[in-house]
């Protein structure tokens, strides 16, 4: 299926600014996304649950995490049906609001010694509505990026808003790295809440950002041809099964391998083996700064060589690495410490993360596309990255601080990514012809 492109030859310059609008954009939105989960790992079991013991205190503050990844399908139902509708630029300013004005609020919640469990359902409300936010903004960001991208370049652009995730990993780390260094008492009674306030600054270089970027040129060719279909998730389903689930079996292993990686092993590393919070905090920080170049590197290497033999690299990477990572961490050094998580997060996780945007935009066509990435992605993300560091908790303690069971676990993923990456389709199934160039066909 061959859609041209609209009459108008698009510039350098929109190529760039749709881009880096998706990058900076996708930055603001997951800094405040990462800040929620670093400061469940480390901060919230005290300030909304110390009725609890720590272990079940930790568990509640990761149940209150995982609320946002249950919110995330439903973002992907209805910013992928307004995204397919009314168009991705739109969608995009809302999820952006979405997710700063909650963020701020969270920052303002009373603590538990003040109202009591109160506290924890303003949480849990604040939680629900990022994920809302984030189940549609990572389809709409991907989209801008890849449908404005130039015939070729469709894998270094789509990895744009997949290489924003580093940018905020490493301001969510600082911020959060900046606190942990204040003493105990100033920290858990204030010096929290500074990185959550912080974020209307970011919201407002977001929205400035977002507003200058021109409308994708695929929706405008559909909306020009009248391709339009009434409810778009409908349409994915009934037509596109098998597409939805190669990208949920694909994207799990790759999202819950992230989130055992940056949530619970943060948990895992101060509580059970007695590591300095700063210390991972750093190493986490150091993976992002990696990934930030290693992602656009992974998204070009999809445009040489196909993006689904660079994501399947990533998946074997699991099997190969969950290992060798947590006994890294055991060896309780700090340079040894920080390579395990450079890797696990700027080597593994990017050649998986990075080709993304190009390989599951490819699976659907123009008309349902928004729908049909994030239905699939938010779903898996939901299972994978929801369940992560319960699940990774759970299975600890049942081997009794020993985390071969968790290895298990994410090898076990990583097989099933193995096997839905090969039965992806390659990128020209639904192309678009660029003016004056010739689109391939399958």
């Amino acid at each position: 299926m061959t859609i041209s492109a609209p009459e108008a030859t698009r510039s350098r310059r929109q190529y760039v600014t749709a881009g880096l609008a998706s990058m900076m954009g996708t930055t603001i939105e997951w800094y405040d996304f990462f800040l929620y989960g670093t400061a469940a790992a480390l901060i919230f079991n005290k300030i909304f649950f110390p009725a609890f013991d720590p272990l079940t205190g930790t568990l509640a503050a990761f149940a209150t995490y995982s609320v946002g990844f249950f919110a995330r399908p439903l973002g992907g139902i209805v910013f992928g049906h307004f995204g397919d509708k009314v168009g991705r630029k739109s969608m995009l300013i809302i999820t952006l609001f979405l997710m700063g004005v909650p963020t701020i609020l969270i920052g303002l919640i009373p603590s538990y010694d003040a109202i009591g469990y109160w506290a924890a359902v303003l949480l849990v409300i604040m939680r629900f509505l990022q994920g809302v936010a984030v189940g549609g903004e990572w389809g709409g960001a991907v989209l801008m990026a890849v449908e404005h991208a130039p015939d070729g370049k469709k894998g270094l652009f789509g990895s744009l808003p997949q290489a924003g995730v580093g940018p905020g990993l490493i301001l969510a780390s600082l911020a959060m790295s900046a606190v942990a260094a204040l003493p105990e008492e100033d920290m858990l009674s204030w010096g929290w809440r500074i990185p959550f306030l912080a974020s209307v600054v970011l919201l407002l270089v977001g929205w400035f950002i977002r507003i200058r970027v021109a409308e994708s040129p695929d929706f405008e060719q559909v909306e020009t041809t009248g391709a339009k279909v009434e409810v778009p998730a409908m349409v994915v389903l009934r037509q596109y099964p098998k597409e939805v689930l190669t990208v949920i079996g694909g994207r799990l292993a790759e999202v819950t391998w992230f989130y055992t990686v940056v949530t619970f092993s943060l948990a895992y590393a101060t509580g059970t083996l007695s590591i300095e919070r700063t210390v991972m905090l750093d190493a986490t920080a150091w993976g992002a700064f990696l990934a930030m170049f290693t992602m656009p590197l992974f998204g070009v290497l999809g445009d040489r060589v196909g993006f689904k033999w660079v994501f399947l690299a990533g998946a074997l990477g699991i099997l190969a690495y969950s290992a060798i990572f947590f006994s890294q961490l055991q060896t309780l050094d700090t340079g040894t410490i920080t390579l395990a998580v450079a890797i696990a997060i700027g080597v593994v996780y990017a050649a998986m993360y990075g080709p993304e945007g190009g390989l599951f935009s490819a699976q659907f066509p123009p008309e349902v596309r928004y729908s049909g990435i994030s239905i699939a992605v938010q779903v898996s993300g939901a299972v994978g990255g929801g369940l992560a560091p319960i699940v990774a908790t759970s299975l600890l303690a049942y081997g009794g601080g020993d985390p071969h069971y968790i290895v298990w676990y994410l090898s076990t993923l990583g097989v099933v990514a193995v096997v839905s990456a090969i039965f992806m389709h390659g990128p020209s199934r639904f192309s678009v012809a660029v003016p004056g160039q010739q689109s391939v066909q399958p």
